[in-house]
């Protein structure tokens, strides 16, 4: 089926993510006309519509902290705002903690956090067995928890957010392949797409796990690698108690929380490398088993019924990319948040609608401009997995 593109619009975005549909519906509700945004599958087809889903105030920076609580602002009211259920589950987020360094840490980004207004707090192990009762405590000295925190559908808040965004105006094109940007000098004069080109000075890229290829058509730097992780869904769980928290083994970044009548469960591939490959393999079901053995040994038998592989868009100091950049003008972007950027996608957009109209932002994102690994501004975020 061939494509009929708009000749010319104002901005195009490069990206049908949570974050490209969050900044269309955005800047198309601000009144900016002609917002195309482009995608080479369908839209939340890439990162997005693989995530666990997971929504989290528990971080280290307060940049971070900043647009997890904005963003679970407009989750909450995301059905009266968009009409659209997500399912917004907020059941808590549970960190497990089984060292004196790392227990040092989540209590100094607790103090952070609750400056913040957030109600987030340490408990002991006994209290975090009776929050999350698959676990076993041998080893833990402590949990930090954030009672308001949880999980929601991915696709879900992406149908929200693009169907109000075309209500607004906006044009978003699925199964379209962005080809190339043209410049004239360091000005952006038009978009290649593989339906034909759109002229147009301004492009926001969105492109997640391909932010890098869509920099490097400008010239710009943007540090973004690709690296696949594994999820499993379990057979239904006889007594699976509904209501868990999301609960992280920070020690070895396995987690697990309720999907249907069994769990979701997660755990980094530690032989992964870094590529574009999505298929799924079991290559890191040992490890997930030697994890499970460890912290929740009644999970080890427990029957797989599926799973599925994504992207994460990882940067060298696990902080998303956020800003215009200096190189080439009207070439802004938001992408690179390592994991984390469905939970914080929804107040991005909100972001790069105020940086494209050159509004100041509700929290200031220069700590996050792409530019700053050549200078001493890196302040890696500790609260990863």
């Amino acid at each position: 089926m061939s494509l009929t593109l708009p000749s010319s619009a104002q901005v195009v975005i490069i990206g049908g993510g949570i974050i490209g549909v969050s900044t269309a519906y955005h800047l198309a509700a601000a009144g900016v006309r002609s917002v195309v945004l482009l995608d080479m599958g369908p839209l939340g087809g890439g990162s997005t519509g693989r995530a666990a889903g997971g929504i989290r105030t528990q971080f280290s920076d307060r940049l971070n902290i900043d647009l997890a609580m904005r963003s679970m602002e407009i989750l909450k009211s995301f059905p009266q705002r968009f009409n659209q259920e997500i399912d917004l589950q907020q059941v808590g987020y549970l960190f497990l903690l089984d060292s004196a360094d790392t227990v040092a840490d989540f209590e100094r980004h607790l103090r952070l956090q609750n400056d913040l207004g957030l109600p987030n707090r340490m408990v002991s192990p006994a209290e975090a067995q009776q929050l999350s009762p698959y676990i076993v405590t041998d080893g833990l000295l402590a949990a930090s928890y954030s009672p308001h925190d949880g999980y929601c559908t991915p696709e879900s808040v992406v149908l929200g957010f693009a169907t109000a965004a075309r209500r607004h105006g906006a044009q978003l094109i699925p199964h379209c392949a962005v080809t190339g940007i043209e410049t004239d000098g360091t000005t952006i004069s038009a978009v290649r797409t593989e339906a034909g080109t759109i002229r147009t000075d301004t492009v926001i890229c969105a492109a997640g796990a391909w932010s890098g290829s869509v920099g490097d058509w400008v010239g710009v730097s943007l540090p973004v690698t690709p690296l696949r992780r594994g999820v499993v869904y379990t057979e239904p769980l006889p007594g699976c108690r509904p209501g868990l928290p999301f609960t992280i083994d920070f020690g070895t970044a396995f987690y697990y929380r309720n999907e249907g009548r069994g769990l979701l469960l997660g755990y980094p591939d530690p032989d992964e490398q870094s590529g574009f490959d999505q298929s799924p393999t079991d290559r890191w079901l040992p490890a997930l088993g030697r994890a499970l053995h460890r912290r929740a040994p009644r999970l080890v038998d427990v029957g797989i019924a599926g799973g599925w592989a994504g992207l994460y868009e990882v940067t060298p100091d696990h902080n998303g990319l956020v800003g215009e950049a200096a190189e080439t003008s009207r070439f802004l972007y938001a992408a690179g948040f390592s994991g984390h950027g469905f939970m914080m996608g929804p107040a991005v957009g909100e972001v790069v609608r105020d940086l494209y109209l050159d509004v100041e932002p509700f929290t200031d994102v220069t700590g996050f401009r792409a530019g700053r690994f050549a200078s001493a501004d890196v302040r890696p975020e500790r609260n990863v997995v």
